[in-house]
């Protein structure tokens, strides 16, 4: 059993409130994903479920067992950190094992435990190499492996990808998601890359300053979002945000997708002018600004020949815009 459950979590350093009220529950087996701009919050909470952070109120729950006052040692949780956090005299079965052996386990079952963590995330040939022998990709697969060898409660990811190039990226993502379902263990995981939240969760937690902004599973972050906070957070390329007045609607902000634009030559309701255009094999994204609402993304599938500073004429897919308040803070 891994279930978390967080009831009016707060966190203040001095005067300043970092975490505000936060409520949430994460359910047994789930992948959770915390994201949200660099100083959100989302790892301090991250640090607090993990002990490593006091809770200055409310109360962090695991199992229904009250954490707070339980010694990050003895919360049955298992951290990876962006930066490994590996100790380099020792060889990569040793860092694997070493918490079992502070524990006291036996060699034969730290033996097996560090064999079968190897053999999952394809560590086998490299045991008795030292950090300093390893990519960047090999120390985070150890550092997992160190996670996995505990059998923790909960698996706890702190921006664990952040420092590997973008091919590493996406194969350490892959085998993430991979060990979730063999495991089918409880992970909570930060980032600040959506493009990680919505490959990897069952659930994300869109945070900002200290605050929760919107709980649900990626699509229906995708496809429902409450505010323009997460509109524009969640999808990439970023939202398109216009004037809902000069549209022809109620005074506020229209939201549209880049892939929800069409782009022509001759005719649009929204006349506009290229500012730069992406080719991208598979897809092309224009650039193109109108006076009105600033620069816009179009989104196209496969090749497409645009050029900078030529007359476009855009037009919205109607059914696919998302209409909020002026102050984006609601959907209409």
């Amino acid at each position: 059993m891994g279930a978390l459950e967080l009831k009016g979590v707060t966190k203040s350093f001095g005067s300043t409130e970092v975490i505000k009220g936060v409520d949430l529950t994460v359910n047994d087996g789930e992948f959770c994903v915390f994201v949200g701009p660099s100083g959100c919050g989302k790892s301090t909470l991250l640090r607090m479920i993990a002990g490593l952070e006091d809770t200055s109120d409310g109360d962090i729950l695991v199992d229904g067992k009250r954490m707070n006052d339980v010694a990050p040692a003895k919360r049955e949780l298992a951290m990876v950190f962006q930066s490994y956090a590996l100790y380099p005299h020792l060889t990569v079965r040793d860092n694997m094992g070493l918490a079992l052996k502070q524990a006291g386990r036996p060699k034969t079952e730290i033996r097996a435990a560090t064999d079968k963590a190897a053999g999952m995330l394809a560590l086998d040939p490299l045991m008795e190499r030292r950090p300093a022998e390893l990519s960047g990709g090999q120390r985070q697969r150890v550092a997992i492996g160190r996670a996995i060898v505990r059998t923790p409660k909960l698996f706890l990811f702190d921006e664990p990808l952040s420092n590997l190039d973008a091919a590493l990226r996406v194969a350490t993502r892959i085998e993430i998601a991979r060990l979730h379902r063999d495991l089918k263990a409880t992970m909570i995981y930060v980032t600040h890359d959506q493009v990680e939240a919505m490959t990897l969760a069952d659930r994300i937690v869109v945070l900002r300053a200290g605050k929760v902004e919107q709980v649900g599973s990626p699509m229906e972050l995708y496809n429902d979002p409450a505010n323009t906070f997460v509109a524009g957070f969640i999808g990439s390329p970023q939202m398109n945000f216009l004037d809902a007045a000069s549209l022809g609607l109620a005074p506020g902000k229209v939201g549209i997708r880049p892939e929800h634009l069409t782009i022509s030559r001759d005719q649009g309701e929204i006349p506009a002018e290229v500012s730069h255009v992406e080719k991208l094999g598979g897809e092309t994204l224009v650039y193109a600004r109108n006076p009105q609402h600033g620069l816009l993304t179009v989104r196209l599938f496969g090749e497409h020949d645009f050029a900078v500073s030529e007359k476009v004429h855009l037009t919205l897919q109607r059914e696919r815009m998302f209409q909020f308040d002026p102050d984006g803070l609601r959907r209409r």
